[in-house]
């Protein structure tokens, strides 16, 4: 029988992809990249509404080991950042190491021998010293519990799984939720319904945001001038990197921001009332800031209607809210974000001792850097707790994230080491660091995000720069783990 192989990753997004090519190209070949879809690209697969783009530039929302000099406009739609991890892919040799259409259902540690097994859905068992979780935040969708939902005679989909099948033109059409993709397909819809009520819980932030095309002489320029790229590439690091200042450390230079969204809302909506509507309740940065040119217009037009009212009840052909106001619709769309707190849910993932991931982090997900866990030796996390970001590219940290995983594999065969746990002092230790400095942010002034648990415990956001993420990440300490000996 065949050994166990160096490392098996679950997910094949901008992590899965990238993790697998830095195995490859550090001379690791015996991997596997498990992922249930049929394709790659992670959450620029699964959503594709209309308008789905990227609000980060796209010569930062790239890998630095991957360039490419001709995309299309400063800000990428989701489309071309597809085709773009799908090339990614190719180019690197990933798709003999890829498996599709599995999807995995637990994970277990099995200590006699030091390796993970990993079992599919359907049945069949992968074995693996090291175990990469590359699930990411944005997997999963979240839907309300709405009374009555599941009597509606009409059709109603979450904007992650976009029925293109179904025609909205001439719809009485729903969306719950105003978040970051509502705010995107919102304004499309609305040109083709009929109707179209935007029932608000709460107001977002929306500025304006910077986009056009690139000309066809600046790609040319910046692919004959590589160095132009790379300046592009780092003007826009900087300028990024620059907002987490307001963001956790002097949070009323978010004041300068807010002067912008006022300077865009009153630009674009002219009548008070709905001015009123659309001024969030809550300091900025506090939940997500959004970008988009195109959103107040969209709910400004005669046939959109904003709906503050609480949504009471669904029926049939209805939809009641808690004024006790019937609106007819005949389709709703949920833009209501994800279950972005459970991490590796709903996979079963167990340690030693027979501890599962899920007991552990019952009181909210935490992990060393975001990458280990105490208690689940070999098991490396990308894209995990505490490791999103509200100010720059999360395709910077992943890159950190790569080299610190990379590392830890050399440092296991180097040393001829079974594996490596981290101890829970120090994990502990890093993230009670980690709570005090989120307590000081925006991010603690009174609202509830996506970035919190039930209980306000952040465990999504990185209250810090991105370089000193990657300084911390440069390499692993062997002291700080609990080491066995193969």
């Amino acid at each position: 029988m065949a050994g166990p192989l160096s490392v098996a990753i679950i997910g094949c997004g901008f992590g899965g992809i990238g993790m697998g090519v830095q195995l490859i190209k550090a001379g690791i070949d015996d991997f596997v990249i498990l992922e249930k879809a049929d394709d790659v690209g992670g959450t620029w697969r699964d959503n594709t509404y209309p308008g789905a783009a990227c609000d980060i530039p796209s010569h930062l929302y790239s890998f630095s080991f991957e360039k490419k000099t001709d995309w299309s406009r400063k800000y990428p739609s989701q489309q071309e950042i597809l085709d773009y991890l799908r090339d990614c892919a190719r180019k690197h040799g990933l798709l003999g190491h890829i498996r599709f259409g599995v999807e995995v259902t637990e994970a277990r540690f099995d200590e006699a021998d030091a390796t993970w097994r990993v079992r599919t859905a359907t049945g069949e068992e992968i074995a693996a010293r090291v175990l990469v979780s590359a699930c990411g935040q944005l997997n999963r969708p979240t839907l309300p519990d709405l009374l009555g939902l599941a009597d509606f005679a009409g059709h109603a989909f979450h904007s992650a799984r976009w029925d293109h099948g179904y025609d909205l033109t001439g719809k009485r059409v729903a969306v719950v939720g105003t978040g970051a993709s509502a705010v995107q397909f919102i304004p499309p819809v609305a040109e083709q319904a009929e109707r179209l009520y935007v029932f608000q819980r709460s107001a977002p932030y929306v500025v304006d945001k910077p986009d056009r095309p690139y000309a066809d002489w600046e790609r040319a320029l910046l692919r004959r001038v590589p160095p132009l790229y790379t300046l592009s590439r780092v003007w826009q690091y900087l300028y990024y990197e620059m907002r987490v200042l307001g963001f956790v450390k002097y949070t009323r230079l978010m004041d300068l921001l807010a002067n912008r969204f006022r300077r865009n809302l009153v630009g674009q909506v002219g009548d008070t009332g709905l001015q009123q509507v659309l001024t969030p309740d809550y300091p900025m940065g506090c939940k997500r800031i959004l970008l988009s040119n195109d959103y107040y217009p969209a709910v400004r037009r005669d046939n959109v209607e904003m709906v503050t009212e609480p949504i009471e009840a669904v029926e049939p052909e209805q939809i009641v809210t808690a004024d006790d106001r019937r609106r007819p619709v005949e389709a709703i769309i949920f833009g209501t974000g994800f279950q972005s707190t459970d991490f590796l849910a709903p996979m079963r993932v167990v340690g030693t001792g027979g501890r599962e991931l899920s007991e552990v982090w019952q009181d909210g997900a935490e992990a060393y850097l975001g990458i280990t866990v105490s208690g689940f030796p070999n098991l490396f996390l990308l894209y995990g707790p505490n490791t999103n970001l509200g100010h720059n590219s999360i395709i910077y940290m992943l890159e950190s994230q790569f080299r610190y995983v990379l590392r830890c594999i050399r440092e296991l065969r180097r040393n001829g080491l079974a594996y490596l746990d981290v101890r829970p002092d120090v994990q502990n230790e890093f993230n009670a660091r980690l709570q005090e400095r989120l307590r000081a942010s925006v991010w603690d002034k009174g609202c509830t995000s996506w970035y919190k648990t039930a209980s306000g415990r952040n465990t999504n956001n990185w209250p810090s720069y991105t370089f000193a993420y990657r300084r911390a990440t440069r390499r692993p300490r062997l002291a700080d783990y609990h080491v066995s000996q193969a």
